[in-house]
């Protein structure tokens, strides 16, 4: 299962187009929303989550991933549970990902010390210990990040690779006619 946690004011497209590629590729994926299942994105566009933050299944978690967006991201940071969940998913060797300004997220839980990164541009200062890469998409160990909503697909395609191997997301690239 990946869970994908939205709040409000997150980037649409971050959250929506990973979600997508993912589910094109035989992964069960839900939205876990913060404060009820109805987020409303940084763009006005209203997601119905599939559960809360609250009734995410740790134990059932392969990927969690965080979308961007400055409203999304002040919404998981002031959320304790949704914090812990990203934490406990890291520390139980569960991957985690990241796209745009979330990877700050990743940042302040030191998930990305020492790993290869990439973040928003203009956001590097925030990413501390981590080694940025100048990227639309990279993995280091169970850390994937991504750059900005430009690189959405991308990053996407970098989950579905992680969790269901380079044919399977070849398969669905091919399928969708996406070729960067």
């Amino acid at each position: 299962m990946v869970y994908i946690i939205l709040g409000n004011g997150f980037e649409e497209v971050e959250a929506v187009a990973p979600c997508d590629i993912l589910r094109r590729g035989g992964v069960e994926v839900k939205f876990a929303g913060i404060g009820g299942t109805l987020i409303t994105g940084s763009n006005g566009i209203t997601v119905q989550a599939e559960c809360t933050v609250e009734e995410l299944d740790l134990d059932s978690a392969e990927l969690i991933v965080l979308p961007g967006g400055l409203g999304g991201v002040r919404s998981i940071l002031g959320c304790e549970t949704a914090m812990n969940a990203v934490k406990a998913a890291y520390e139980s060797e569960r991957y985690v990902a990241a796209i745009c300004a979330a990877p700050t997220i990743l940042a302040k839980l030191h998930i990305t010390d020492g790993k290869h990164a990439t973040v928003y541009p203009g956001m590097e200062a925030d990413m501390g210990g981590a080694i940025m890469e100048a990227v639309d998409a990279v993995r280091d160990g169970m850390v994937i990040t991504g750059r900005a909503p430009g690189a959405a697909l991308d990053f996407g395609y970098l989950l579905l690779e992680t969790l269901k191997g380079a044919e399977t997301a070849e398969k669905v690239r091919g399928g969708m006619v996406y070729q960067h």
